[in-house]
């Protein structure tokens, strides 16, 4: 399953266009195949997530968004790269598990369950619906079924009537003291557009989009910083707080190529420009000088971020920042983006992925060591990595698109 380890490329001189080869091969050799041989709950049905280093279970509760990603992970890689059966049966084979145990009597879907359904936490976490909406979708336009059309509508609908109080009785806030926003949902909901078009119609997408726009760009883009916080007053204003001084430079990065696919939509240059030059800048910032790699949270003011985790490097992080160069690069032409990629696809490659079992790990101490073996648990499964892998293999094979 391994790959020879010439896959770094470190060469000043090398085109990205050769980076194509070995992200291809590293997503249907390596990665892929670990998901499928791994994950799968033959009894139950369903995913497991929580898997060892060499694949072996650990736990075996499921958590719905990660059901969710995996589902349209694997009806994805279906639409888009081959028409196995195999894909197509894994996706099948997570979604039936879905519909009959994941939502709540509302049609909230819960966050997480026994492994064979049973409900262990309430459906607090939009995120649920969010990837639930996105699996749906997906597998509707693998396998055409009007039951996967409405169940991804009317949860986008459900989606969008949570906004603006998502976790509802479940949140822990008082009231109107500090009335703050999170960049998480406008972030994702970027995407889930797109997701949904085949289903909504491109005259309702393209009405959605300046909203989701609007939101990343200008209510959380501080210009002043020439960052995006993570979370605001809902006029978009600063809130000097542990929260609202709180950087996430993965989430602001991923956003930006969200944003640089709608410019593309858009025929809008100067959006692809401005969220091009807000991914580096974030990267710029959020870059560890002294070890490398890109620190998980960070605060604006420099002050000790709330989270203790903060200096840890995360896989999806650097894996998303991949795609944002990649794409940045394609799309604009601009030189600083081929630079990073290569320095960014050079760290990553060397301390996240694992050439013996496949897949790669998700949690590195600040100096670059394994800080767990798993590959997949809570927050990690079939997800970031493959997509990641998908998006730069498709995005550097071509010439530049700008």
């Amino acid at each position: 399953m391994a790959i020879e380890e010439t896959f770094v490329l470190p060469q000043a001189s090398t085109a990205l266009s050769e980076y194509a080869a070995i992200y291809k091969s590293e997503l249907l050799e390596n990665v892929l195949p670990f998901w499928m041989a791994h994950s799968k709950d033959e009894r139950n049905g369903g995913y497991f997530t929580s898997l060892n280093r060499e694949g072996t279970v650990y736990d075996t509760d499921k958590f719905m968004w990660l059901q969710g990603r995996e589902v349209w992970c694997f009806s994805y890689m279906y639409n888009h790269i081959e028409r196995k059966p195999e894909w197509l049966n894994m996706a099948l084979h997570g979604a039936s598990f879905m519909e009959k145990w994941g939502r709540d009597a509302n049609g909230d879907w819960y966050f997480s369950l026994t492994a064979e359904g049973k409900p262990l936490i309430q459906p607090y976490n939009i995120f649920s619906d969010c990837f639930a909406t996105m699996a749906f979708a997906s597998l509707s336009k693998a396998s055409p079924n009007e039951r996967y059309n409405r169940i991804a509508l009317d949860t986008f609908q459900n989606i969008l009537k949570r906004r603006s109080n998502s976790k509802g009785q479940y949140n822990k806030n008082y009231p109107g003291t500090r009335p703050l926003k999170n960049f998480s949902l406008p972030m994702i909901l970027c995407n889930l557009a797109l997701e949904l078009e085949h289903l909504m119609g491109k005259a309702q997408v393209d009405a959605f989009i300046p909203e989701v726009i609007h939101e990343v760009m200008e209510v959380f883009y501080q210009p002043d910083l020439g960052l995006i916080l993570e979370n605001v007053y809902e006029d978009g204003s600063f809130c000097d707080s542990f929260e609202g001084r709180q950087l996430n430079p993965g989430h602001a990065i991923e956003a930006m190529w969200f944003v640089m696919d709608l410019g593309k939509r858009m025929n809008d240059d100067a959006l692809i420009e401005k969220a091009v030059d807000i991914m580096l800048r974030t990267l710029e910032h959020g870059w560890d000088n002294e070890h490398e790699g890109i620190f998980y949270f960070l605060d604006v003011k420099g002050a000790p971020p709330l989270q203790l985790e903060w200096d840890q490097k995360l896989w999806w992080v650097h894996a998303e920042a991949l795609v944002a160069l990649a794409k940045g690069y394609a799309y604009t032409g601009d030189e600083r983006c081929a630079a990073w990629f290569k320095k960014l696809h050079h760290y990553t490659w060397n301390h996240f992925r694992d050439p013996e079992f496949g897949e790669w790990f998700g949690y590195l101490t600040r100096e670059g060591k394994i800080l767990s073996p798993a590959k997949g648990g809570k927050w990690k499964g079939c997800f970031h990595i493959p997509r990641s892998l998908y998006q730069v293999w498709k995005t550097v094979e071509t010439p530049k698109q700008n």
